[in-house]
């Protein structure tokens, strides 16, 4: 029998990785939809009167093999990839679409949920119960199931086509960053890059069989070349292949699936009754509405563009007094910005970098989970992997339970994807009155160690690793009945602050202290470096916020359009969504669209400003935490209480009213951020 047909005999019945091979993939999840379509026919055949329990509960939890399947082969698609697996993934795709619409569009089963929903005031239905059931019935509704036979078959045909699209586009992004090479043979080529940066380049060439210095577009090479190279020509080459990814006009060129998506996510909004796409996203959000996402950036726009052009204004005059430069380009920003940074600082992250060995802020991290939450993290070697580098833990709380199992993957190969992300392999749920607990994972991209050093992280990786972090601890203490409310299963634009209020505590002395050691001297990061980390922290914070919106606005544009096909050029149209937030000038060979994966591939479609709209959140919320002290036990079980272990069983404003005691202030954001008078 296939290995992931059958439940794994596993310890904590994990994931069995080194047992899966590529060819079970295709026929479990042929197998595992029939079961669930078995599942699914035994809820509408289901002869009794629809109640809560025989329908709306038997629905979330049917289709657990298939969900386990395609959760270790989704993140197995981001992380460990090769031609098989996305050849695999277009196969797939849009099998599970066809399923998912099998269900939504199934009139018998939405009849049942239909006349649980019609009779819930006298149900005596507990919170969470209502909001599974509201969540149920959204489902449907807002998938097409009151829509006639032949409407639904077109929205069935646009969501096909719409899921292999999305895969496509990531598959020309991740073949474009895993293409580009830049090899240099000359010393005065990698002048100015810090050594570690150096001797990864080095032993990058050296794997590749290659003499001198590699470079790509993977962040931990592409970061420290962009900020450190003093050569000015290879720094404008690798911004502008980086900048040009997916637009080349050729094989892997996503202008065409841009416009594709844009236009069949349109087609489906209107197909549903909604204006647009964004005001189909935006009902199942905090936001509500495009019209408050537009007002909610623009008036962040007003406050942070002073501050940001008088920024920009700053650094051109220090390029030109500097090195004669008369105007800053893209591949000047982060050169030049570092140099100004380390001027006024005297801070440099190569000063930093021994101070935040991998190892030490791992423990670091665990050690004010451990305060918070009293969560103890033990590193196992029995949990099977899909790649020896990543790391496994099991995580249990004061009295020894089991909390969580924890996976980590920190370093770049040509099989993942570039940037930062946590996932799940197993949620959290409660059945047969046994607790299930969740395994959590977080997969990143840093620096690998080399010969001589470990790997030493950047201050920017040091909050990317405790951003993923606040993910996982959503995701680990989640404690609700229904996996499909569990963890991170909350409105798009509350899901970032359990990982942005957790970045906060990088800046704190208190916390530093326990983890920022120099890793040759055991030396615990002096004060004054301290002090200059939070004065730096509002660094470029205009200019930094600007950037956030401009990407928020020109999602907004993509997606918030009343006739996208109209649209008949990707370069134009995000050149005039970049208007009012350009700083530098336009390069003729880039798009950023193209490789735009948040909106294009990933689940941020119409969602891209919660990033922003979370900072408010966050900023508001970690203002508790400093009126009463970071480590302050009775705020921390207050937030752990009504934000962490609840997912998304109630609508996410009353959770954070119910920790904080009033809404959130975007002053708090401001004032961090430097952007108004403390």
């Amino acid at each position: 029998m296939n290995i992931l047909n059958k439940p794994f005999d596993t310890q904590f019945h994990t994931a069995p990785f080194s047992k899966i091979k590529n060819e079970h993939f295709l026929p479990a999840f042929k197998k595992a939809i029939e079961k669930a379509k078995k599942e699914i026919e035994d809820i509408t055949n289901n002869p009794e009167t629809p109640s809560f329990k025989n329908t709306v509960e038997a629905l979330d939890f049917s289709g657990e093999e298939l969900d386990r399947i395609s959760s270790i082969f989704f993140n197995l698609n981001s992380a460990e990839t090769n031609d098989e697996i996305q050849k695999i993934a277009q196969e797939v795709s849009p099998l599970l679409s066809e399923f998912s619409n099998d269900i939504t569009l199934n009139e018998k089963l939405f009849k049942r949920i239909k006349t649980v929903y019609q009779a819930q005031n006298s149900l005596n239905l507990t919170t969470e119960q209502k909001t599974l059931l509201d969540k149920k019935y959204k489902s449907f509704s807002r998938n097409g199931a009151n829509l006639p036979e032949d409407k639904k078959q077109q929205l069935r045909d646009i969501d096909k086509e719409l899921s292999k699209l999305k895969l496509k586009f990531g598959e020309n992004v991740l073949a474009e960053t895993n293409k580009f090479e830049m090899l240099l043979t000359k010393e005065e080529e990698v002048a100015g890059l810090p050594e570690g940066a150096k001797e990864a380049a080095q032993q990058l060439a050296e794997s590749k069989g290659k003499k001198g210095w590699l470079i790509t577009l993977h962040y931990p090479s592409y970061i420290p070349f962009m900020t450190y190279a003093n050569n000015r020509e290879l720094r404008k080459k690798l911004a502008i292949a980086s900048g040009a990814k997916a637009f080349h006009n050729d094989a892997l060129d996503n202008q065409e699936n841009v416009l594709k998506i844009v236009k069949l996510r349109h087609e489906r909004a209107n197909l549903l009754g909604y204006k647009t796409h964004a005001h189909f996203v935006l009902e199942e959000r905090m936001a509500k509405t495009p019209e408050k996402v537009e007002t909610f950036l623009n008036e962040l726009l007003e406050k942070a563009k002073p501050a940001a052009l008088k920024e920009f204004t700053e650094l051109e005059s220090f390029a030109k007094e500097l090195d004669g430069i008369d105007q800053l380009q893209k591949w000047d920003g982060a050169y030049y910005a570092e140099k100004l940074k380390q001027k006024r600082f005297d801070l440099d992250d190569e000063k930093l970098k021994p101070y935040f060995k991998l190892e030490n802020v791992i423990q670091g991290v665990f050690t004010i989970s451990e305060r918070l939450y009293g969560l103890h993290f033990e590193e196992i070697s029995t949990i099977d992997k899909y790649h020896q580098d990543v790391l496994t833990y099991k995580v249990t709380n004061d009295k020894g339970d089991l909390v969580s199992i924890f996976y980590a993957d920190f370093f770049p190969r040509p099989g993942k994807r570039n940037g930062a992300w946590m996932t799940s392999y197993k949620p959290q749920y409660v059945k047969n009155g046994e607790n299930s607990r969740p395994h959590i994972s977080i997969v990143c991209n840093f620096t690998k160690p080399t010969k001589s050093k470990p790997s030493l992280l950047t201050f920017n990786e040091v909050t990317t690793l405790f951003h993923e972090f606040g993910h996982a601890l959503h995701g680990m203490l989640a404690n609700t009945t229904y996996p499909s409310l569990s963890g991170t299963s909350v409105f798009w634009d509350f899901v970032e602050l359990p990982s942005q209020v957790l970045e906060n505590w990088c800046y704190e002395k208190e916390a530093l202290e326990l983890f920022a050691t120099h890793y040759e001297t055991g030396e615990v990061i002096p004060m004054d470096l301290i002090e200059k980390i939070k004065a730096s922290s509002t660094f470029h914070e205009g200019m930094q916020t600007l950037r956030q919106l401009s990407f928020g606005l020109l999602d907004m544009s993509w997606h918030g359009v009343e006739s996208p096909e109209t649209i008949k050029s990707v370069k134009e149209h995000e050149l005039k969504a970049f208007e009012n937030t350009k700083l530098y000038p336009d390069v003729a060979e880039n798009c950023m669209s193209t490789s735009f994966s948040h909106i294009f591939q990933g689940g941020y479609s119409s969602g891209y400003y919660s990033y922003k709209w979370a900072e408010v959140l966050d900023a508001d919320a970690f203002e508790f935490f400093k009126e009463k002290g970071i480590f302050n036990k009775d705020v921390a079980t207050k937030f752990k209480e009504h934000v962490l272990s609840q997912g998304g069983t109630e609508d996410p404003m009353i959770l954070y009213k119910r920790f904080r005691g009033h809404e959130p202030q975007p002053d708090a954001l401001l004032k961090r951020a430097g952007l108004i008078e403390k």
